[in-house]
């Protein structure tokens, strides 16, 4: 529903093959003040007719499937549906054809996607898979007007469909850059699967459209086990071998050669020893923190993963970037015996110390930025335009209702549905809720009213906004799929 925007050396493997030049781009300066929640379709029309899109930079996928004022159609023309879905948790690229609102590309790739959620889904006899389009898969150059790949997300553990682009819309409105979104409804072989939201992969196209053609390099990075440290997803200075970061390094989305790699280890180093300005884009950085904090998401670096979040390096220093907010908005907890599952516990987040000691103590990119005032002090900012500028401006719930409105006919007959029409309705219903409860409880910590750390929550638990009202498998939760 919104969207922000190959000469490599010797790059270094990566899974599913190696890391490959393209070659697509688009300015960095087009984008740079778009800001706009759902849906950029008018400041990308300005931007073409002012000049700052080069032609010569194909981006038409933008206009094309990333538009918000309606839900787009993707028909996958699959020579065997059935074997395809039996075979899904293999994660192995089949040839297909894509009809894209009516316009086909043939022999793209196209495979299951997921950790949790495909073992979830594929253990219960369920089909709903969430998918990967890789169009160059099997023709070399093969794109959709520029976009190189693009994921089908099936909204496993989202009754309200709306839980990602919710939360890009709040990074984009603090001027973060996130994939573009648009909802879809995806078809086999002219038979609905169900509705779905359509995410641009976040590797060439999106670099380039987002920094440029002489961008950075790109990263997901993501742990081995959950078992393993994993300090290097955690971001922490290992030393200086390569060999020592396989969770960021084996995860490149772009290029990545060993030029690249010193100076992502030096970035690690110089954050080690407190030298934040040489190693961290810092304004982007706590932007990133701010809207991240705001939707409670535990499955993140500031969880007990580590994970889920793209990393960018460029001349030496790191920023981080959005990416899976299935499980934010609180609904990690859902579930984890080890884990508090009231809904007050996230609405009242402490947005000082949004996690547990012991991993905060592991997470350098985070702690290093707070540990100065005037850091902290841009971070709170950041978060009081979330408060006044995202929810109290009344864009919260603008941008709720029209989503709510434009997939209401496509919900109800959602063949796949984990949930009924009533439960995604309860759902949006909740989001909203939990969304104006936040802000209500950020706006007390900033102003002094609620203490910013969970010490101080402890001490003064009648501070806290009251979440009574609102139940947070509302939003989904893994029983849902046991029905």
């Amino acid at each position: 529903m919104d969207r922000d925007s190959p000469g490599a050396q010797s790059a270094r493997p990566r899974p599913g093959g190696a890391a490959r030049p393209r070659e697509r781009a688009l300015d960095r300066a087009a984008f740079l003040a778009l800001a706009a929640g759902l849906g950029l379709t008018a400041a990308l029309a300005a931007a073409g007719a002012a000049g700052i899109v080069r032609p010569a930079r194909n981006t038409g996928y933008l206009e094309r499937l990333f538009t918000a004022e309606r839900v787009h159609t993707i028909d996958l023309a699959v020579a065997d549906w059935d074997a395809f879905l039996a075979n899904a948790s293999a994660e192995e690229y089949v040839e297909v054809d894509a009809v894209i609102d009516g316009e086909r590309l043939e022999g793209v790739g196209l495979r299951a996607k997921g950790n949790n959620s495909l073992s979830h889904v594929t253990r219960r006899g369920l089909t709903r898979f969430s998918m990967k389009i890789e169009f160059d898969h099997y023709r070399a150059g093969l794109t959709y007007h520029g976009l190189d790949k693009l994921s089908l997300d099936a909204s496993f553990q989202d009754n309200s469909y709306l839980k990602t682009p919710l939360a890009f819309a709040l990074m984009r409105h603090l001027g973060v850059p996130a994939p573009a979104t648009s909802f879809t409804e995806v078809r086999a072989n002219g038979t609905r699967i169900g509705l779905y939201l359509a995410i641009e992969e976040p590797e060439d196209a999106f670099a380039r459209r987002i920094w440029g053609p002489s961008h950075g390099v790109l990263y997901k990075p993501d742990y081995r086990s959950l078992e393993a440290e994993n300090a290097d997803v955690a971001l922490c200075y290992l030393g200086d071998d390569p060999a020592r970061y396989p969770g960021i390094f084996d995860e490149a989305l772009t290029p990545v050669d060993a030029g690249a790699e010193a100076r992502l280890i030096r970035a690690l180093r110089l954050l080690d020893a407190g030298e934040v300005e040489a190693a961290v884009d810092v304004d982007a950085t706590l932007r990133y923190f701010a809207a991240q904090v705001f939707v409670a998401n535990l499955d993140s670096y500031l969880g007990h993963t580590g994970h889920n979040y793209l990393l960018y390096e460029d001349e030496g220093r790191i920023q981080m970037l959005p990416w899976d907010y299935n499980l934010a908005f609180g609904t990690y907890a859902l579930g984890r015996p080890e884990l508090a599952d009231d809904a007050g516990t996230y609405v009242n987040l402490p947005i000082d110390e949004p996690a547990a000691a012991d991993i905060l103590a592991r997470r350098p990119l985070f702690s290093r930025l707070m540990e100065r005032d005037g850091y902290r002090a841009r971070y709170h900012a950041y978060l009081q335009e979330l408060v006044d500028g995202f929810v109290g401006a009344g864009r919260l719930a603008r941008t709720v209702g029209r989503a709510r409105e434009l997939i209401a006919p496509y919900v109800a007959p959602d063949p796949t549905a984990y949930v009924t029409y009533d439960e995604w309705l309860a759902g949006v219903d909740a989001l909203e809720t939990f969304c104006s409860l936040r802000a209500e409880s950020i706006a007390g910590q900033l102003s002094g009213a609620i203490p910013t750390t969970q010490a101080g929550q402890a001490a003064a638990p009648g501070t806290l906004v009251d979440a009574g009202g609102l139940d947070l498998a509302d939003l989904g939760e893994l029983a849902d799929l046991d029905r």
